[in-house]
């Protein structure tokens, strides 16, 4: 079961949050970490704001994009 931690960028659709998931990465030579970012959608009933960090884990397929629910605040 896959969680991820990420930040809320947007609240616009209902019952769906996009949001933003931010992990460094190294170069595999040079060794310089850098940041990386993807966007899940993910669903949610709860009430959440722009700007919240929350987990959210794999689950079934709610719709075409949507493949994640919110686990916790």
């Amino acid at each position: 079961m896959k969680i991820f931690t990420g930040k809320i960028i947007s609240t616009k659709m209902p019952k769906t949050v996009t949001i933003e998931v931010e992990r460094f990465l190294a170069h595999p030579i040079y060794k310089k970490r850098f940041k990386r970012n993807k966007k899940y959608q993910v669903h949610s009933e709860k009430e959440l704001k722009v700007g919240e960090t929350i987990k959210f884990v794999e689950t079934r397929p709610i719709s075409k994009t949507k493949r994640w629910r919110v686990l916790e605040k």
